[in-house]
Parts: C-alpha cells; structure tokens; sequence
C-alpha cells in the first residue's frame, strides 16, 4: 500500500486517504467528528499516526496543517441572510423533488410532467432536459461525490440513468411491477437502490444495467430507503410499520425494527452508521442501534404524523418534522429535547440540517421554508414567495445556497 495524497472533506470534518494498493487507487477516510476549535491537534496527529499504517511520521506535519485548516473552517461561522436570487419556472406540472450535486454547482428537478431537469446553480440556466419516462418522475438522485450520473425514478415502474453531463440515458432499469418512489446510489457509484410501491426493494449494477438483487420482506409500499457509508447496508422503511436492514452483497435481511404503530415515513442513518432513525404516521420517531437492531430510544412529544427526521453530520442531533406544524431538534445520544421549532401554519414535510450543523430548514404546506437556530429554536428566516406548497428544499455544501421546491410548478434559488 502506498499513500498517492490527501484529501480534505471539511462537512463533516475529515481526511480521506487516496492510497495504491495492487496498482488500483483506493481510498478511505479519518472521520475526524469530534474535531472542535479548541482540540489539541498534536493528540490527534499521534492518535493518528499511531493508528493509520499509511501515514508515516514523515506525513505528521502534513496532517497537522490539515487538521488547523479543518478547525480554522469550524471557527468561520457566518450569519447568512438568504436573499432569493432567481425563480425558475421549472416544468409545466408541480415538482416532486429537488437534489444537489456534492459541489452545487448544478441542480436537478424532477416534475409530474414527466421530465427530470439539470440546471446551473450560479446562472440558473437549463442545461438537460431527461426525457423518456411515462409518467411521474418521482425519485431523482446525483452519484454524489462525483456528480457525472443521474438516477430517475417513475410511477412509470422503471428507473433511468442518465449522464449529468451530456443528458444521454444510459441505461432504463425495468423489474419493478408498481410505481418507484425511492431510490440512492451506493457511495461507491457502482450499484442504484430502487423502492417501490410493489413491496420490494432492487439493487441494479451501474456500469452493465443488470438487476443484481430483489429485496424481499416487506408486505407493504418502501418509501424510503438509504444506503450506510459503506455502501455494504441498506436500510428500507415501509407502509407496513416496519424497517428492514440489508446486507447488499447478499440480499439478505440483516435486522427488522418492529415497534412502530403506523406507516414509516422516513428512515435515516447518522454519519457513521451506528444509529438509524425513524419517522412515523404514529407521532413518534425512534433511534435503533445498527449492530444489534435495538430500539435504544422513543421520542414523543409531536401531536401529529412525524413525516421527516435528518440527522446532521456528525450525528449527534436529530431532527423531526410533523403534520402538527412544528419540529424538534434532539441530542441524538441523549434523546433529550434541545430546541421546539414553532410558527409555520402547516404541515412540515421536509427537514434539513446545513452541512456546518448551524442552521434548520424547513418545508412547510404553508407555502414557507422557515430557517431556525437548532440550540434555541429561533426563527431566524422566512422564505416567502412561493404560491403552493413547498415540499422539497435542500442547502448545498458549502451551506451558503438553498433551493426550495414547490407545488407552483417552481423552484426558488437563494443565496
């Protein structure tokens, strides 16, 4: 194994190691989580020189300097007021969703009426129009980090890969016997995940198109599936109360969380994999341990369906979204009550922490997004402007734009 060069990854904070090992390039990462402004960098340089056999005590001083530019970017917090910079009448039907690539400097929209659309971020022009599904372009996704690959997703039951550059479709992914409404890339960008409202789940391979896995055990609609940062776990959420941890490579059923009343409607792991969390129709959300498959925690408090939860990126808070028109933030360790976000007049169907894990956004059927401080609960923002409901918005990396989508048939960039 030889080191090729370092790579910084500031949200969360991190060093991936770039490293040639029988002439193939590899790469893995020093998840540095707990990293705040005030660490002794010298400890963890010789926690981690002691521990990782690529780096040699030639590289400290290296990792050292990576380490104060990491910290240096934790102590740069700025206070952002967004100002809305465009509106894009983006199709001709309402949105369904609205993703960013890993850099933001390009966008996707996926529409009712069928299409899937690639704009620039910073002119706000189209670049692609993804034609060729039958109906509702429901699910879309980038390859995220390498933004070069689309995945559509349709009520048409089939899913399509495109090239983000070019706009030409790979491959149409066909199995599926129901309407697809979730979907992910692995983080290696070599295998797709589909959920459908046939009750399973599918693993298709990037580079041929061929089917590799049907995902059995579910007895009703998967509407929210995601894959662990190793790309070996899936996890699948289902209208039949339940999640089901999947091994990929073998298609097999890891674990099944059982105790939720109601329909799931999100299902999210934390950064490094050790918890999920769940959202559910039964006006709780539940944090399961991943090794072992046990609820470890329920959190109650919200007097509606529970219809979005988000972790931020180091996995130590969560968040809820509810029909009752409120969410809360959590101590994701504690499952102690940090902060109550209240004043939309509607459901909140989406959530999101930015990637500095300072600010909250929110998506509200009251045709606002609303951005919250998560340790007092403060509105700090209302993005108003939208004439229907927004049900997508998302920041970009670097926090500094967020896109809000809407039932308007638009989509709004601000900055």
């Amino acid at each position: 194994m030889k080191l090729k060069r370092f790579l910084l990854r500031y949200y969360p904070p991190g060093i991936i190691l770039e490293y040639e090992q029988g002439e193939k390039l590899k790469t893995k990462s020093i998840d540095l989580l707990d990293l705040k402004p005030e660490t002794d960098v010298d400890s963890i340089v010789d926690e981690i020189t002691r521990k990782e056999p690529l780096i040699s005590a030639s590289k400290a001083e290296q990792v050292h300097k990576l380490i104060v530019r990491l910290q240096e970017k934790l102590c740069h917090v700025e206070d952002r007021y967004f100002y809305l910079f465009k509106v894009l009448r983006a199709h001709i039907l309402p949105l369904t969703n609205v993703a960013f690539n890993k850099s933001g400097s390009s966008f996707i929209t996926g529409s009712y009426d069928r299409t899937c659309k690639v704009w620039d971020t910073a002119s706000g022009e189209e670049l692609h129009t993804l034609e060729g599904h039958r109906n509702v372009v429901y699910a879309i996704a980038f390859n995220n980090p390498f933004g070069d690959k689309i995945a559509t997703g349709s009520f048409d039951k089939t899913c399509k890969l495109w090239s983000a550059e070019t706009g030409k479709c790979y491959h149409t992914f066909r199995g599926h016997t129901a309407e697809i409404v979730c979907l992910a890339f692995n983080p290696q960008s070599s295998v797709i995940a589909t959920g459908s409202m046939d009750t399973t789940a599918k693993l298709w391979d990037v580079q041929t198109g061929a089917e590799l896995n049907t995902l059995n055990g579910h007895s009703a609609e998967i509407i929210s599936l995601s894959f662990n940062s190793t790309g070996i776990l899936l996890i699948t959420g289902s209208f039949d109360h339940t999640v089901s941890v999947w091994d990929t490579r073998s298609g097999q059923q890891v674990h099944t969380l059982i105790g939720h009343k109601a329909e799931i409607s999100s299902a999210q792991f934390n950064w490094d994999c050790s918890l999920i969390a769940t959202g559910s129709m039964d006006k709780t959300c539940k944090i399961w341990d991943t090794d072992s498959g046990r609820c470890i925690g329920t959190l109650r408090g919200h007097e509606d369906e529970v219809l979005d939860v988000a972790f931020d990126y180091t996995g130590q808070h969560l968040l809820t979204a509810s029909a009752d028109g409120t969410a809360r933030c959590y101590n994701a360790i504690t499952h102690n009550l940090i902060s109550k976000f209240e004043g939309h007049e509607g459901e909140i169907s989406k959530i999101c922490f930015n990637p500095q894990g300072t600010k909250v956004l929110t998506a509200s059927s009251d045709k606002t997004a609303r951005i919250w401080d998560p340790e007092t609960g403060d509105c700090k923002q209302v993005l108003e402007g939208h004439s229907d409901e927004i049900f997508s918005c998302t920041f970009n990396y670097e926090g500094n734009t967020i896109i809000t989508g809407s039932k308007d048939n638009t989509c709004r960039i601000w900055r």
